[in-house]
């Protein structure tokens, strides 16, 4: 395998990474923000109650989205082994 060809599939993955992880660090990231200002607005600042409801969320959406997720991981893991197998 030769350099570019190596550069080429780090480059791949990690922008798959990030495709597969942003619906997830985008949606906690609105929570916690719609959390923290309603903990602002009320003045209270108990810390459970930032990362309890996350988890839950977070619970939820990765259920929501696992067809998705292991459809683009079992397509990307396909075609990253017929590459590597074809290129040496």
């Amino acid at each position: 395998m030769t350099p570019e060809a190596a550069i080429d599939i780090l480059k791949e993955v990690v922008t798959f990474t990030i495709y597969i992880c942003a619906p997830f660090l985008l949606l906690l990231l609105t929570v916690g923000l719609i959390i923290s200002l309603l903990q602002s607005i009320v003045s209270i600042q108990e810390q459970t109650l930032t990362f309890v409801p996350m988890i839950f969320i977070f619970a939820e959406v990765s259920i929501a989205l696992a067809p998705w997720a292991i459809r683009n991981m079992t397509q990307f893991a396909t075609e990253m082994i017929t590459r590597m197998g074809s290129s040496g």
